[in-house]
């Protein structure tokens, strides 16, 4: 991303009152306790396992460690894991 385009969209942020996850494609997480998580924004599913999960995203990958874990629901940009999570790890690559 240019240097203007990102000066452009932190001005739209901030003074549009935008949500920043949208605007910057970052990926947005919600937990429920350790047994349900919903990603959106992902970039599709690079391995998964029952103790793991890897999706890409637009700036990294993030990996979701547990056991039973599975994959409730799949879309294009969005995913639903359930089971017991018990870490995530986000490997971003800076800009």
């Amino acid at each position: 991303m240019s240097r203007l385009s990102r000066k452009i969209r932190n001005w739209a942020v901030e003074a549009l009152d935008l949500p920043g996850d949208l605007v910057f494609d970052l990926p947005r997480l919600t937990m429920i306790g350790n047994k349900q998580l919903l990603v959106e924004n992902h970039q599709g599913v690079l391995h998964f396992s029952p103790e793991e999960l890897q999706l890409e995203l637009k700036q990294g990958i993030l990996k979701v460690e547990g056991t039973e874990l599975a994959i409730r629901t799949i879309m294009p940009e969005e995913v639903i894991i359930e089971g017991r999570i018990s870490g995530i790890k986000y490997e971003g690559v800076e800009e």
